[in-house]
């Protein structure tokens, strides 16, 4: 509810970590906009860099003031983890270690779990209690469930991985198919890993009211070249200019944020990676794309989808593979 005349909220705490790379460039000043949290609430950044970043940072707190965003209450900017996390309601997890060449998925899962791990720790020590936690760096699911597993005293169900890029990535590619605005395709969803695994399911989606299979005619496309494509776009991004995803990564956190605290509009869903309850036959805790709703404060699960024989294969494919993440760091796991 907007406030008053004359009345003002009280600012919310919002972390945003490795804030001076590129995602975080293009997000901070769509969050001090108001573009995040609503165009009523104040905020103030907790921005979170390495050591050798703190120059560039620092420029990007500089530019933030020439701004002069109105919601804007104020900037820190630290290297140091406990500070970041300081009273912060929203910790958008960003900054990670990217893969190198010749570096194994194992191995960057490992780098990462030394980032995240501390991280999870002093969250639970030093956020607000109703913080939640988006993980946007790579790989962004397990990286989640490391952190997850630091700090036990955060309920599990305020801890988010992003599958919102692939959701909007698949959305745009319906849309495009059938010739409509993208407002139009509807019920569709990330399944599994942000990853070459992830299952992006056509079937159950609406294109304007009408099932998509219909609507597009084609479930060769569907099963070929727009999953291929949006497994795949990540990669074909950065062969085009040089560098990840950064502006659509950024809108994808703007979305995923206000997923969880808009509610959901009637009879569709979003795609979030979320902590698993066993739905679908997922095992227990792992971070893991299922499409959900919200009521503007809870989230849940939508039960009851129904699998074809293909969508199942599907499923385990990328379920197997975050089973066999989380083995590979289960010696970081407290």
């Amino acid at each position: 509810m907007p406030p008053l005349p004359g009345q003002r909220q009280p600012p919310v705490q919002v972390t945003v970590t490795g804030a001076a790379g590129q995602i975080g460039y293009a997000l901070v000043f769509r969050i001090a906009s108001g573009q995040l949290l609503g165009l009523h609430q104040p905020v103030v950044l907790r921005l979170l860099e390495v050591e050798p970043a703190m120059d560039a940072l620092e420029g990007v707190a500089m530019e933030l003031d020439d701004c002069a965003y109105p919601l804007l209450a104020g900037v820190v900017t630290t290297s140091q983890v406990e500070m970041a996390f300081e009273g912060t309601s929203w910790a958008l997890l960003v900054g990670s270690v990217p893969r190198r060449a010749g570096m194994e998925r194992s191995d960057l899962l490992r780098v990462n779990g030394t980032i995240f791990g501390p991280q999870g720790r002093a969250i639970s020590a030093h956020a607000a209690r109703d913080v939640r936690v988006l993980v946007v760096g790579n790989p962004c699911n397990t990286n989640c469930l490391i952190a997850r597993a630091h700090a036990p005293d955060v309920p599990a169900d305020r801890w988010f991985a992003m599958t919102r890029l692939d959701h909007n990535r698949a959305q745009s590619l319906l849309a495009s198919r059938a010739g409509v605005a993208v407002d139009q395709v509807t019920n569709l969803a990330i399944w599994g890993n942000h990853s070459s695994t992830q299952f992006p399911d056509v079937a159950h989606a609406r294109i304007g009211g009408q099932p998509a299979p219909v609507v597009v005619g084609d479930d060769a496309w569907i099963r070929g070249e727009l999953l291929a494509t949006v497994q795949e776009r990540g990669a074909a991004i950065i062969a085009a200019r040089g560098a990840s995803s950064a502006g659509s990564a950024a809108n994808a956190v703007i979305d995923s944020v206000g997923s969880i605290h808009t509610p959901t509009p009637p009879g569709d869903w979003v795609s979030l990676a979320v902590p698993s309850d066993g739905q679908y036959g997922v095992p227990e805790g792992l971070q893991y794309g299922f499409p959900v709703r919200s009521d503007g404060a809870n989230y849940s699960v939508v039960e009851g989808i129904d699998h074809d024989t293909y969508a199942q294969q599907r499923l385990r494919i990328t379920t197997d593979e975050l089973e066999a993440e989380r083995a590979a760091v289960a010696d970081l796991l407290p």
